[in-house]
Order: structure tokens, then C-alpha cells, then sequence
């Protein structure tokens, strides 16, 4: 356990607390309530892509079932989805943006393609994402019953305050475990909505209720997340507490050092002092002995 995962008896130690100067997010001010709100919406959006994101989840999917629907052909289907993945993929690349959710779209929309085209059954292109958000529900609701849950281990890094939250922030971790179990059964319920009509439903049903199912779960899941968020307590920034140590350690050690080279110099002057009283010849019109005559 490190030092900023160990329990302490601030104000963050009770789940209602507000207070403290370390536990302040970036952007919070002293009142705490309407910059911690926009905060954890900046968090959210950064965590979850924004709306950009949700457009990127959405195109190749869209696309692929636009023109199934249009023409039945599955290669064709396949190949235009993967190719405006890869074309979102590339724009963030060349605007210099994050690209990690680019990346994850250009990797489920292949998934599915391979699938759909070993398989020759144009409803196997959604069945990798399908079992992705079964085992992301899954993943939540476990992480949360085991004390850990998912939503913490993903905004914590974004909220700079990695795993303190899990024993020094129990009002945090309530928050994580509620907004942890909205994902897991908002998510089961997708599935359980999708999987029978995969079984049941043909490729075009299937697609277009698969699209209309993508944002509003999402939203929201995201919507119940902030609103846990910004209930509970402020992060607690184990950045600029490490940071702060590590100038509290600088400013230690220069004083150790100004102290030892303030006293090496006193030492020397007193060394110099007293080899040169000890090697000073005695005056001249002073008689040995100290000037002291014998009666």
C-alpha cells in the first residue's frame, strides 16, 4: 500500500466531506460544488470521447446496415464500414487528436468484418460487439462486488487521483460502485434485448435497433455517472500531493546541505585559527618561560 492508498483521518476520511486543501480537483474553487460538477463532466467527456466518440461508435455501424438494407451484399456492407473506421482513425491522426477511441472502433468494426465474412452470415458483423458489452457488464458488476470497480480503475488516472479514492475516499468509492453497477445493468439489459434478436430477428432488424441502442444506454450511463460524481466528495490529486512531497524533500535536503556547508566552514576557520596559535613563534622581547624571572 503507497502512501496515497492509505487510510487517514482528514476531512476525506467521511463520505460527506468537502474540505481540505489537498482534495481540491483542478478548476475546483473554495465553494466546491459548481466547478467539482464541471469537472467531472470534463472528466466524463475526456474519459468517454464525447460526442465526438459516440459519432465515431456509431458511422461504421450505421453504414453497414444502410446498405445491407439497400442491397443484401455483405462484402460490400463489410468493406465500406471498415473503410470509414479507418478514415475516422485517420483524421485524428492528422488533427494530432486521441485516437484511442478511433482505434477501438477501427478494431470492433475488423472484428466484426472477419466474423461476418468467415462465417457468411451478415448478423455475425454485430456479434463481437454484442459479447463485448456482455463481458464489459459482466466486468462491472464483478469489479464492483469485489470492492474495485471499473469506473474507478477508468477516471481515476482522468481525475489525477489514481486508487486513493479506494481507502481514503470512501465517499468517492461509494460513488464509483453506484454509478458501477448503473453501467452493469444498464448494459445487461441492452443484452438481453439484443441477443434473443439475434437469434430471432434478420440482419436488417437486428442492425437498426443495434443503432438506436448504441447512445441513449449510453447517455444515460453517463448521465447517472455524473450525477454520482458530482454528489460526492472532491477527488483527492495524488499528483500535486506527490509533487509537493517531492519539493518538501528538495527544500529539506538544500537546508541539509547549506546547514553541513555552513558548519565544514566554521570548522575550518576554527581549524585554521588553531594551527595558527599553535605554529606562532613567541614575540622576540618575551623570554622563554612565559617572562617569568627566578629569584
Amino acid at each position: 500500500m503507497t502512501s496515497y492508498d492509505r487510510p487517514t483521518t482528514d476531512a476525506h476520511a467521511h463520505p460527506d466531506s468537502s474540505a481540505g486543501p489537498s482534495s481540491a480537483a483542478p478548476g475546483q474553487g473554495a465553494e466546491g460544488a459548481p466547478d467539482g460538477r464541471q469537472v467531472t463532466e470534463a472528466a466524463l467527456f475526456e474519459a468517454f470521447g464525447g460526442v465526438r466518440g459516440m459519432v465515431e461508435t456509431v458511422v461504421p455501424g450505421l453504414l453497414f446496415v444502410t446498405i445491407f438494407t439497400i442491397n443484401k451484399d455483405l462484402h460490400v456492407s463489410a468493406i465500406a464500414a471498415l473503410a470509414v473506421s479507418l478514415v475516422l482513425a485517420a483524421v485524428r491522426l492528422v488533427r494530432k487528436d486521441t485516437v484511442k477511441h478511433a482505434f477501438s472502433g477501427v478494431f470492433g468494426v475488423a472484428f466484426g468484418v472477419v466474423f461476418a465474412m468467415m462465417t457468411g452470415n451478415a448478423k455475425d458483423f454485430y456479434l463481437p460487439g454484442m459479447l463485448y458489452t456482455l463481458g464489459l457488464a459482466v466486468a462491472y458488476l464483478v469489479t464492483t462486488l469485489a470492492g474495485v470497480p471499473l469506473i474507478g480503475l477508468m477516471l481515476g488516472p482522468v481525475f489525477k487521483e489514481n486508487l486513493s479514492w479506494r481507502t481514503r475516499n470512501p465517499g468517492r468509492k461509494t460513488a464509483y460502485a453506484k454509478a458501477s453497477w448503473a453501467w452493469g445493468l444498464i448494459l445487461l439489459a441492452k443484452c438481453a434485448i439484443l441477443f434473443p434478436l439475434y437469434w430471432w430477428a434478420d440482419t436488417t432488424q437486428l442492425g437498426w435497433i443495434l443503432i438506436a441502442l448504441k447512445i441513449p444506454p449510453f447517455l444515460l450511463a453517463v448521465y447517472l455517472t455524473w450525477i454520482f460524481l458530482a454528489k460526492a466528495p472532491p477527488p483527492i490529486d495524488v499528483f500535486a500531493e506527490m509533487e509537493a512531497k517531492e519539493k518538501a524533500e528538495e527544500e529539506a535536503e538544500e537546508r541539509r546541505r547549506t546547514e553541513r556547508e555552513t558548519l565544514d566552514g566554521v570548522a575550518d576557520d576554527l581549524g585554521r585559527d588553531l594551527v595558527q596559535e599553535i605554529t606562532a613563534e613567541p614575540p622576540a622581547d618575551r623570554p622563554p618561560g612565559g617572562g617569568r624571572h627566578r629569584r
